[in-house]
C-alpha cells in the first residue's frame, strides 16, 4: 500500500522538485516535530487553516513555527470578518488532511480553488523549509521558491504576507 507521504513524494519528484525527507514518529504540534527535528536544517513551519465568521471564505496561513500570529491584526489586514480556526470537517474537506498534518502542500488538494494561502515573510525568507507532506509521520525540506513553483504547477498560488505577531511584553 502507498502511504501518502510516499504518493506526494513521488509527485514532488516528477514535478523536478528537490527535496530532504525525514521520517519521524507521529507529531500533532510543532514543538513535537522539532523534537525527531533537532540539526536538520531548514526553518519549521506551523500551518493555519482558517474560516471566516460566516464560514465561506478559508484561508491557510504559514508562518515560523515559533510565531504568535495575532488573529486579529491578520483579520483586519485580509478584511476577512471575524477570523477562526477551521474545524477538522473542514480542513479535510477542502486540504484532505487531518489535524497534525496541515501543510502548504495540501493546497494541490483543493482543486475548487476554495482555499486562500499566504506565507509569512519572514518564513518565505528562509533558505529551506520543513513542512510535513500531507502526513505527521515525516517531514520534507523543501526550498520556499520550490514550493510555490510546485504548487503552480498544479494550479495553486500563496502570496507572501507580513503576518502580524502577538506582542510579547518586555519586547
Amino acid at each position: 500500500m502507498v502511504t501518502t507521504t510516499e504518493l506526494i513524494c513521488s509527485v514532488l519528484r516528477e514535478n523536478g522538485v528537490p527535496f530532504t525527507r525525514y521520517d519521524h514518529p507521529p507529531v500533532a504540534t510543532c514543538e513535537e516535530a522539532a523534537l525527531h527535528l533537532q540539526g536538520v536544517q531548514g526553518a519549521g513551519s506551523k500551518n493555519l487553516f482558517l474560516r471566516n465568521k460566516k464560514g465561506d471564505r478559508h484561508y491557510l496561513v504559514s508562518v515560523h513555527e515559533d510565531k504568535r500570529v495575532d488573529l486579529n491584526r491578520l483579520d483586519e489586514i485580509l478584511e476577512a470578518g471575524r477570523l477562526g480556526f477551521a474545524s477538522a470537517e473542514r480542513l479535510e474537506r477542502y486540504l484532505g488532511v487531518k489535524p497534525g498534518a496541515v501543510t502548504i502542500l495540501a493546497l494541490i488538494n483543493d482543486t475548487a480553488g476554495a482555499v486562500t494561502a499566504y506565507i509569512d515573510s519572514d518564513l518565505w525568507k528562509a533558505p529551506m523549509i520543513q513542512c510535513h507532506p500531507m502526513e505527521n509521520t515525516a517531514t520534507l525540506v523543501i526550498n520556499p521558491q520550490h514550493i510555490t513553483r510546485f504548487l503552480e504547477s498544479h494550479g495553486q498560488s500563496v502570496a507572501v504576507l507580513d503576518v502580524p505577531a502577538i506582542a510579547v511584553s518586555g519586547q
